[in-house]
């Protein structure tokens, strides 16, 4: 490892970035899981309207979605959207 000197002339830092070139060790090599990019980009086929929910269900929504990182919105929006799908079959 590389020694670099701070202020004092001391070894302050002794961690430099690896050779991306040499080995890092044992590799474990996992299925690629992740979407294609085509499905990562969301649905732009939407259409903006105003409805009414009862607090009850939007205060789950809202619990859910800050349990999952998400919008409330986007909860409902996927719920009826699987909703359709389902019933379209």
């Amino acid at each position: 490892m590389a020694q670099l000197n701070g202020v004092n002339g001391e070894n302050s830092m002794k961690n430099i970035t690896p050779d991306p070139a040499k080995p890092i060790g044992k590799v474990t090599i996992v299925e690629d899981f992740l979407p294609p990019p085509e499905q990562l980009i969301p649905n732009q086929n939407t259409v903006r309207i105003t409805m009414e929910f009862s607090k009850e269900s939007i205060e789950y929504f809202k619990r859910e979605a800050q349990r999952h990182n998400a919008s409330y919105q986007s909860l409902i929006r996927n719920l009826v959207d699987a909703y359709v799908r389902q019933q379209q079959q």
